[in-house]
């Protein structure tokens, strides 16, 4: 028969001396106040005390909708450890900045080994869904658009050419294999659609959005993409791209194949998109011939293209390794 000793017994805790819980709840402010998930909801329907730094913190409303009471304190780590004493849950909604002077005094109490520490948990109330930065990056531009005296004064004009440089610069990136550098342009670029987006909701005769921008490229991505959303079959990328091209054609209902083809870029990247154009409509359209440069940088680019080769790609890999040959010969000379 097992016996236990009055001073092991004197040794276990009993309930008046459980050290208790503390449940640190983390949510997102990209996220709904009010959807948390169920262990949350579990948590702060079982705490014996739930506490709040933030009186306006977005979620006590509807904590306090839901039955649950919130005591809005800052307490120490101290106060919150005595607070535990006898078994109890303590649950502590975190504000925007994370609680990190509660969370560094509990993290010396524990670490001073004088102190008999409840339980700690960090339970994440609400994740933020893939994407959900860009919810902050729309409210930094709002912002910015307002007080920043350069950005307030921006026009879709004025920033055409920073357009053109961001792009150019994602290109050199994917081209030099610079991962960081490629995740920095992709920033730049989709800043230049963000900026231009809220440009465009102060125009007083057709404003739009950029919650309108991202709901017609996607209702154009779904609708060219039956294959995906819809009933066709697609077993080859070449499936993909008639289903492509087929349904371009019936929203833009064009007059001509180079309808849409923008004038203004460079000239190989235009001469490439007039011989792709006539490639895939199946046009039987003759080289234009005339004397000088222009005519045979224009049959080399149909000649690319039809190899399946960008043109300007290669033009660029070709003119940086005649620019490391000029640094070798500078080199040499010095």
């Amino acid at each position: 028969m097992n016996t236990t000793s009055h001073e092991d017994a004197a040794q276990e805790p009993g309930p008046d001396h459980a050290t208790g819980r503390v449940v640190l709840l983390t949510t997102s402010h990209r996220v709904a106040p009010g959807l948390l998930s169920w262990p949350a909801w579990q948590a702060l329907r079982t705490a014996d005390r739930v506490l709040c730094a933030d009186g306006a913190h977005p979620q006590l409303p509807y904590l306090r909708e839901a039955g649950i009471t919130v005591d809005e304190a800052s307490p120490t780590a101290q106060e919150v450890v005595d607070a535990c004493a006898g078994g109890r849950t303590v649950v502590v909604v975190a504000t925007g900045e994370g609680e990190p002077a509660l969370t560094d005094g509990l993290a010396r109490m524990a670490g001073s080994g004088r102190v008999r520490m409840p339980e700690l948990e960090l339970l994440p109330a609400s994740y933020d869904l893939p994407g959900a930065r860009l919810l902050d990056l729309v409210q930094v531009m709002d912002r910015i658009r307002a007080e920043c005296p350069w950005s307030s004064r921006q026009t879709h004009e004025g920033l055409a050419k920073y357009g053109i440089e961001e792009a150019y610069e994602l290109v050199e990136a994917i081209e030099a294999g610079d991962r960081a550098e490629l995740r920095e342009e992709l920033g730049d670029v989709l800043l230049q659609v963000v900026f231009h987006s809220r440009i465009a909701e102060e125009d007083p005769d057709a404003p739009f959005s950029i919650d309108d921008v991202a709901g017609g490229i996607v209702a154009k991505l779904i609708h060219r993409h039956p294959h995906v959303f819809g009933e066709e079959t697609a077993e080859t990328p070449e499936d993909v791209k008639e289903h492509w091209l087929r349904t371009k054609a019936e929203e833009k209902q064009r007059a001509s194949v180079t309808d849409g083809v923008p004038l203004g870029q460079p000239g190989l990247a235009l001469a490439t998109k007039l011989a792709s154009r006539v490639r895939t409509a199946g046009l039987d359209v003759p080289l234009p011939r005339g004397e000088g440069i222009g005519y045979e940088l224009l049959a080399l680019a149909a000649r690319a293209e039809e190899a399946g080769v960008d043109p300007e790609a290669a033009l660029r890999a070709a003119a940086r390794t005649y620019r490391d040959a000029i640094r070798e010969v500078e080199g040499e000379k010095k």
